[in-house]
């Protein structure tokens, strides 16, 4: 079955999604006409919105009516979401993001990181406003975890003792954690406690797929589609699960050119190390684990009931799986 994204996974909720949208650009208004140029920038850049998407349908599939409060709360994750972008590229120095030119490659380092950070206090200052302790708790320790995850990616930079364990603790924290609040902000929200545990295995266990995909495209893929320079990861000295699994499986030769790429970084041997990544059996396993996540996702998804909701969140995380397919 092919599965189309309006259709199949935003028409369910394309009317909350477009009020949602709006509140989005409220949500950045500022009195600094910089930092309205800037966030205006980021938001814009496209992106399918999956975060948000996702809290609408995790709180429609707990049996939510009015999405009011749900609805702000998207808005939130999105702007929490495009606050880590900012600040992840200038941390990477990346000048390309989503096929467009990076709010630091725009601006510079200076006004990207200030922006950022405000894009944090003001998704923070709409969340009090919803009136949550617990949602305003499970917020502001994941916001924490986050941070972390970013800061055990910069750690294991240029690392090729880098272990596989060590690569899922990263992208738990820098990608996981957010999908995992949109969900569980939904079934807090919604006043239904006992669907915010298997909501928030399904996003995790999403989101560790949605990661592996994304590191598998970055040794198939092209720049357009991508909407990153190819190689980024590998120039940047991150020991991926392409790498990791590669390192695995080569010696001699072919094993010292992964060491020395991902303990020097830059592109200099990008095509070789494409060719052995593709060559050792490295993508294969990465899209068994990727495979296996998702699996482990539906597992917990279907402990909600059956809906039209639930099922539109099953398309999403299939329609990811597509990608590598």
């Amino acid at each position: 079955m092919t599965i189309d994204f309006k259709q199949d996974i935003l028409a369910p909720v394309a009317q909350d999604f477009a009020t949602m949208d709006t509140f989005i650009n409220e949500g950045i208004t500022s009195k600094v006409a910089l930092v309205m140029a800037v966030s205006k920038h980021v938001v814009e850049a496209g992106g399918k919105r999956m975060r948000p998407i996702m809290c609408l349908l995790a709180a429609k599939a707990c049996g939510a009516e009015d999405l009011e409060r749900q609805r702000k709360l998207a808005a939130i994750i999105e702007m929490l979401h495009t606050a880590t972008l900012v600040h992840d590229d200038v941390v990477d120095e990346s000048g390309l993001r989503r096929g467009r030119p990076t709010a630091n490659a725009t601006w510079n380092n200076q006004t990207a990181v200030l922006v950022g950070d405000f894009l944090i206090s003001r998704a923070f200052d709409l969340l009090v406003d919803l009136g949550d302790m617990t949602l305003l708790k499970d917020f502001s320790t994941g916001t924490c975890e986050i941070a972390e995850g970013e800061v055990l990616q910069l750690q294991a930079q240029h690392q090729p003792e880098t272990t596989e364990q060590t690569y899922l603790d990263i992208i738990h924290g820098k990608t996981s954690r957010l999908f995992e609040l949109a969900t569980e902000g939904a079934a807090i929200l919604s006043g239904t406690p006992q669907y915010r545990e298997p909501l928030r295995l399904f996003a995790g266990h999403f989101g560790n797929a949605f990661q592996i995909i994304d590191d598998i495209l970055d040794y198939t893929s092209d720049a357009e589609t991508l909407g990153k320079n190819i190689g980024d990861d590998l120039m940047e000295g991150k020991p991926t699960l392409p790498l990791i699994s590669a390192l695995q499986n080569t010696s001699g030769e072919q094993h010292d050119i992964i060491r020395r790429s991902i303990s020097t970084g830059g592109t200099e041997h990008l095509d070789q190390v494409i060719q052995i990544v593709h060559n050792s059996g490295a993508l294969d396993y990465c899209r068994q684990r990727a495979n296996e996540e998702t699996e482990l996702a539906l597992q917990a998804l279907s402990q909600l009931p059956e809906s039209e909701y639930r099922q539109a969140l099953r398309n999403l995380a299939q329609l990811a799986l597509h990608r590598i397919q």
